[in-house]
């Protein structure tokens, strides 16, 4: 599937080859799915993937995104032999081709309007460590098994956004400590650094996710679409360029009937019901 028809269908009729979707009203949940292998990512699921986020950008009716794997399992990264191999055989110029697009993958993830939470267990390593970072919200399982692992094959660890992303969540120095050892971050580990947001039962971490997800999805969804872009704007913004910035977003949430909706509710001692407009 072509990025350019990828952006224009909607998210109920992508027919992906690569990974399963499925779309369930106002979410959609995408499984990595070579369970035999862990799950690795290749030239084509790359590019399918990041086809995905960008449709999910103009996607009117799905309103959160869960990301997981099948098999017990979330990623083992780029696969070995269908990635790895033809790169060592590749001149520099289609390397920075490859590396950049991988790169579009994150930043899809990053620009797409709706919440993407992660659930993750098992391996979760390379390329899929980072897709998980670049998720917004990330529960785990005390199985699970976080590896940056790019220096382990001849790597620096400034991958896909991993440099800057990382150190966000966690912190600097715990960053610097995965991205330069390679060592695995367990899930008990990651909950207590902040990179998994909770753990959850290792049978329950889908049901969890798309719990949490369903209910991003029942809220006020421009206005959460509105805090994720902000919350990517402002890594690079000074905090009083970033008070205006939010000045103007939440003047133009104030106008959203949403907004309407929730007051009308308090006043009436009922539960706002939100449309996302």
């Amino acid at each position: 599937m072509s990025a350019a028809n990828a952006t224009t269908l909607p998210l109920s009729d992508f027919k992906p080859e690569h990974f399963e979707l499925s779309v369930a009203g106002k979410l959609a949940t995408v499984t990595l799915n070579r369970p035999e292998k862990k799950n690795p990512l290749t030239f084509e699921s790359y590019r399918e993937l990041t086809d995905f986020f960008l449709a999910a950008q103009k996607e009117e009716e799905v309103k959160a995104i869960v990301v997981t794997g099948a098999g017990g399992n979330f990623s083992s990264g780029g696969d070995v032999f269908e990635i790895i191999g033809p790169l060592v055989a590749m001149e520099t110029k289609d390397l920075l081709k490859f590396t950049r697009m991988t790169g579009e993958l994150v930043k899809a993830m990053r620009a797409c309007p709706q919440p993407v939470i992660a659930a993750i267990d098992g391996i979760c390593a390379g390329a899929g460590a980072i897709m998980a970072m670049a998720s917004d919200i990330r529960l785990g399982t005390t199985d699970a098994k976080i590896a940056f692992l790019f220096n382990r094959v001849g790597l620096a660890g400034c991958d896909m956004g991993a440099c800057a992303m990382l150190p966000r969540i966690i912190g600097q120095g715990r960053a610097a400590e995965l991205l330069y050892t390679g060592r695995v971050l367990r899930g008990e580990e990651a909950e207590r650094w902040g990179f998994l947001n909770r753990l959850v039962a290792k049978e329950a971490v889908l049901a969890e996710a798309q719990a949490l997800a369903a209910e991003l999805a029942d809220g006020p969804t421009f206005a959460n679409a509105m805090t994720k872009r902000m919350l990517e704007m402002e890594w690079a913004m000074s905090v009083e360029t970033a008070i205006e910035a939010e000045a103007v977003a939440q003047a133009l949430c104030m106008q959203t009937e949403d907004f309407a909706r929730a007051y009308h509710a308090f006043a009436a001692k009922q539960k706002p019901v939100f449309e996302g407009n």
